[in-house]
Parts: structure tokens; C-alpha cells; sequence
């Protein structure tokens, strides 16, 4: 939300800059010297809302048990869904995750943990290497290479923002009912295919419209899928008793993963071509899909304690 008010204010503050403007002649106009500003200040203010929000926020049933804040934990679970759930939930809890003890590294290397473990880390290299943050962090290049003017840019991006904002509401609606490898499914067959038209239209010099519908079906293919599920199915799959550790590896990747996109992306630009990168994200989300389907596990309506046992049980035997 913050992402898409900060370019929506920049959209429609900024002043019109002629064609044939060169990088001075918009470095020294307004846009260039205070335009820019309001764009990031328009972020501070879901920002501000977030940061009161988040002390509202309970601690997780799970943590305070690790805790020995049994009591607390009990509360947290009776205002999710009642006293008699509360209880069950805690016995389970309190079967999977026992006294608070530091987790040893050699834990995250025995059979069942480290496949599950490299499940979490793939699913977030996935995320990255999808190709989307490219769209995001190049716009500017990726619109102009289509055809489009400075003021033809600056609505693209706010576009993109709108339906990046929209389809999340989407995976929103969906996580619990389609399930979360569904829509991982759904997601990167999505975006691979959209990847191949566009790689096919920058081959064949299309511009204009055609980039930009493909992109934007490329950018609501991820934020109903790939954005916010993977982020579901990390927090997930992991056992109680090492999920925290897990978890930090799996963002640790993900974030990795972030940098490496973006820093090749112009490497493989001037190597491969637009189309030829494109087509490269494709196949990525294409093993993707091989790889969601073979080793995704569907986690909607199971408790943690249940996708846990089915995680780690035949693993250990």
C-alpha cells in the first residue's frame, strides 16, 4: 500500500517533462529536485500506521510455551477460538515443542529437518528468481525499451502497483479456501507463460500496449501467488522445535536470492537480450512448478502440529 501511494503522489505530482529532456535537464527540474521527496513521504505514513499496529499484536501461542508462559499462551489461543480449542491446542503444542532448550545447528542436518529445510530455502529462491522484482527495480528501463514516454513511465509504474496491490487482496481470498500449493501452482505456470509472450515480444520488437499487458498479468500472477504464499508455507512447514532457526535461513536465502536477481539482471540484458533474459526467468518458473508439485505439501486446515508429523514422520522412520 505504502509502495503504491508513494507512486500514485509521485504520478501525479510530477510535472510534465518534455521528450527530448536529457538526464540534466530532469535532474535540475522540479521532479528531479523535490518531486522525488514527496514520493518517499508518502511511504512514512502506512509506515507509521504498521509500526502503532504491530503492539497490538500477541506474541505467538507457540513462543510463550517455549517460554513456559503457559498461561498467556492459553489466552492468545482462547481469543482465537474458544477455551475448548485453547486446550487441545495446547496439549499438542506442548507435545511438539516441550521445555525451551537452544536449538544445535547438527538439529537442522538430520534427515528429516535438512529436506525440509531445503524445501523452505527453494521455495524463497523461487520467489526471487521469478523474475518479478526485475519489473519492479527496472520499470524505468523495461517501458522506455517498449516505446513509452517519460509521462507514459511514470503511469505504468503506477499501474503496476494498483494490480500488484489488487491480486494480493486476491490471495487473500484464496489461501484457505484453493489452498496455498494451488495457488503456488497456479502462480508460477502464470508467470512463466507470461515470461515466454513477453520474451516473444521483445524478439519480435512489439511495443507499447502488448509489454504492458504482459507484464502486468506477470505482476498479478505473483501477488496471488508466489508474493505472499511463500511467505504462508515458510512459516509453515517448518517443526516447532526449529522453526524459528529455519525460518531465518529460508529469508536469509530469500533476501540473497533478491540481490542476486537484481544485480544480474543488467549482466544478462546486455548478454542474453530482453528476450533472451525473459525466457530465462521462464524456465526458472517452469522448474518451479515441477518442483511445487513434487515437494510443495498442501498445509491449508492443518494445525502446525499436524503438518509437522506428516512432514517429519515418514522421514524418521
Amino acid at each position: 500500500v505504502g509502495i503504491l501511494g508513494a507512486q500514485i503522489v509521485n504520478w501525479l505530482i510530477a510535472q510534465p517533462v518534455p521528450e527530448s529532456a536529457t538526464d540534466q535537464m530532469i535532474r535540475d527540474s522540479w521532479n528531479g529536485q523535490l518531486g522525488w521527496r514527496w514520493m518517499f513521504t508518502a511511504v512514512a505514513v502506512p509506515s507509521v500506521v504498521f509500526f502503532v499496529s504491530a503492539f497490538f499484536v500477541p506474541e505467538s501461542p507457540r513462543w510463550l510455551v517455549g517460554k513456559g508462559r503457559i498461561a498467556l499462551a492459553r489466552r492468545v489461543l482462547a481469543r482465537i477460538g474458544g477455551r475448548a480449542y485453547a486446550d487441545s491446542a495446547l496439549a499438542e503444542i506442548g507435545s511438539s515443542i516441550g521445555a525451551e532448550t537452544r536449538v544445535r545447528f547438527a538439529e537442522l542436518l538430520t534427515p528429516g529437518i535438512l529436506r525440509i529445510l531445503g524445501i523452505g530455502v527453494a521455495l524463497a529462491v523461487l520467489q526471487q528468481w521469478s523474475g518479478i522484482n526485475v519489473i519492479f527495480n527496472y520499470a524505468e528501463e523495461i517501458y522506455r525499451g517498449a516505446g513509452y514516454s517519460v509521462s507514459g513511465i511514470l503511469f505504468n509504474i503506477v499501474i503496476t502497483g494498483a494490480i500488484n496491490m489488487a491480486f494480493t487482496f486476491v490471495a487473500l481470498g484464496f489461501v484457505d479456501r484453493v489452498g496455498r500449493r494451488a495457488l503456488m501452482l497456479a502462480g508460477c505456470a502464470g508467470i512463466a507463460v507470461s515470461h515466454t509472450l513477453l520474451g516473444l515480444a521483445y524478439r519480435f520488437g512489439l511495443k507499447g500496449m502488448p509489454v504492458l499487458v504482459l507484464t502486468l498479468c506477470t505482476i498479478g500472477c505473483y501477488a496471488m501467488s508466489l508474493a505472499p504464499v511463500t511467505w504462508v508455507l515458510i512459516s509453515e512447514i517448518f517443526p516447532n522445535r526449529v522453526r524459528g532457526v529455519a525460518v531465518s535461513i529460508a529469508v536469509s536465502a530469500l533476501w540473497i536470492a533478491c540481490f542476486v536477481l537484481t544485480f544480474t539482471f543488467p549482466v544478462l540484458n546486455r548478454a542474453l537480450g530482453a528476450s533472451g533474459t525473459f525466457w530465462l526467468y521462464a524456465a526458472i518458473c517452469f522448474a518451479g512448478f515441477v518442483f511445487v508439485k513434487r515437494c510443495v505439501p498442501e498445509t491449508k486446515g492443518r494445525s502446525l502440529e499436524e503438518i509437522e508429523h506428516d512432514l517429519t514422520a515418514p522421514l524418521l522412520r
